[in-house]
């Protein structure tokens, strides 16, 4: 290795060890929080360090009595573990040290996965934006009200995206099993990937990308065989949870908000939406899997992301950091169509891109909840402009299954 390779990763080392120290002393430690991360990590101590169901009485009742002081009462978050049993794999390394310390590690995790996934799509779109945009945008990256909002909460929808963003650079860079393992690992939080996984994984049968295909069985199956092997009952306990989520979670997805908050459609007018999105999705998948309209590819990855947002059953803001994917397009073909203003329109953006979503939440918030409104603009922002932008994705082909050249700004 070479003497700078090794400076560097010394210097990375440091840096990130100093936000742990620095985020464990100014937050973690003197203001407990990260709920969302709570639940998991109290269910998988339980779990690992006092060998209890993570889905069971006495773990449901640990969790609830760090988040509360004592057991839940009615209409306060029950704090149940509710993902899947191999989410424990990840948090495992983290129960064997106290919660202020777990958090830190955990949230400059979060901080990597969100900076990872923005070098990861400025590469597989070919965009070197100046050093001072790039700047910017790493800065934006974490305070953009998605991104903090889930680094706040310890939200594991971070990790998440950061495997769907390594799962298309990896396809695009051919490295097939790392694509299959990471779109696997994905699954912890299913309803973020509940028709991207099935639509990749269709995708890869079709065009023959078998080492995509085995390498997500395998370790999907893996993962399966192991939390079978060490909790055979944790499916039913896992589906009585999530049967019970919909009782201390009071937002659903945005076409419910959307059908039953702003047009009084009721369910009835829910269903009509839903069918018509998921209408427009499998056109799109038609297109590209049956007639192989491969520059299609990536707009309809970024359609079927778009409408697993808006029509899941359950979902969260945090979770929208996914549509930092199409941005990310934008801002190069911006660029792209004007060298000279294109990086100044770029910063403009950025900052309404931040600065609307938190006033929104400033004037909207009730006691600790965000408003419902938060949960409109990015999902149905992103489909109005995936629908008008749409020859210029198909125009501009896929990045995924073609090499295209890096857009160096002067």
């Amino acid at each position: 290795m070479k003497l700078q390779t090794l400076l560097a990763v010394g210097i990375l080392a440091l840096l990130l060890v100093g936000n742990i120290l620095a985020t464990y002393n100014y937050l973690t430690e003197p203001h407990p929080g990260h709920n969302d991360f709570l639940s998991r990590w109290e269910g998988a101590r339980s779990f690992w360090r006092d060998d209890l169901d993570p889905y069971g009485d006495q773990a449901t009742l640990n969790i609830q009595v760090r988040i509360h002081g004592r057991a839940a009462r009615e209409g306060e978050d029950l704090g149940y573990f509710a993902y899947p049993f191999y989410t424990l794999f990840l948090v495992w390394p983290l129960v064997y040290v106290s919660y202020a310390w777990a958090s830190a590690i955990w949230m400059v995790l979060l901080e990597v996965c969100l900076i990872g996934s923005l070098f990861l799509l400025l590469n597989l779109f070919g965009w070197r934006p100046r050093p001072w945009l790039l700047a910017l945008l790493l800065l934006w990256t974490l305070i953009y009200y998605p991104a903090a909002r889930g680094l706040l909460l310890g939200q594991v929808g971070h990790v998440v995206y950061f495997c769907e963003v390594l799962t298309l650079w990896a396809l695009a860079k051919k490295r097939d099993r790392l694509a299959g393992v990471a779109l696997a690992i994905s699954t912890v939080k299913p309803q973020m990937g509940f028709l991207f996984v099935p639509f990749l994984l269709l995708w890869g049968w079709q065009f023959r990308r078998w080492n995509f295909v085995g390498s997500f069985g395998a370790m999907w199956g893996g993962l399966m065989l192991v939390s079978f092997a060490l909790e055979p009952g944790w499916i039913g306990g896992w589906v009585d949870q999530l049967q019970q989520y919909t009782s201390y979670t009071a937002i659903g997805a945005p076409v419910e908000v959307l059908s039953q908050e702003y047009l009084g459609l009721g369910q009835a007018g829910e269903w009509v939406i839903n069918l018509a999105l998921w209408s427009l999705m499998l056109w799109a998948w038609y297109r590209v899997l049956i007639h192989r309209d491969s520059e299609r590819l990536d707009w309809t990855i970024m359609l079927t992301l778009t409408v697993t947002h808006l029509s899941a059953v359950r979902t969260a803001t945090p979770h929208f950091v996914v549509f930092t994917i199409p941005l990310v397009f934008y801002f190069r073909a911006l660029v792209y169509a004007n060298r000279r203003w294109g990086s100044l329109w770029i910063a403009v953006c950025l900052l309404m891109l931040w600065l609307l979503p938190w006033v929104q939440f400033l004037v909207t918030v009730e006691g600790d909840f965000e408003h419902y409104s938060l949960y409109l603009p990015l999902p149905f922002g992103s489909l109005i402009l995936l629908w008008l932008m749409r020859r210029r994705w198909w125009s501009a082909g896929s990045f995924i299954v073609s090499t295209k050249p890096a857009l160096q700004e002067g």
